[in-house]
């Protein structure tokens, strides 16, 4: 069985008091993270949250473009779209509700 390797686009808002999936903005999601826009910071969160919403090891998701800009593209390993979506739609209602 090939793995399966999905790209997500991200609009990533920095220094948010709080981290989370925040819903669409546009093709992309948007995301919150509280580390600062420096030294790779925020791009490290990134990954770590993506990571823990999509409930996969760190090593699963990939930044690959964007590493100094708000929108991002990450690649995730092992996951199908549909199920990227599902979870990031959940984690989403999950944050409006909270």
């Amino acid at each position: 069985m090939d793995a399966v390797s999905t790209r997500v686009r991200l609009r990533v808002a920095p220094g948010a008091t709080r981290a989370g999936v925040v819903g669409r903005h546009g093709d992309a999601w948007k995301v919150r993270v509280a580390a600062p826009p420096e030294a790779g910071r925020a791009n490290d969160a990134v990954v770590l949250l993506l990571a823990e919403t999509l409930a996969l090891p760190r090593s699963a998701v990939t930044l690959v473009s964007g590493h100094s800009t708000r929108d991002k593209i990450v690649d995730v390993a092992g996951v199908e779209r549909s199920d990227i979506e599902r979870r990031l739609a959940f984690a989403a209602g999950n944050e409006r509700r909270a």
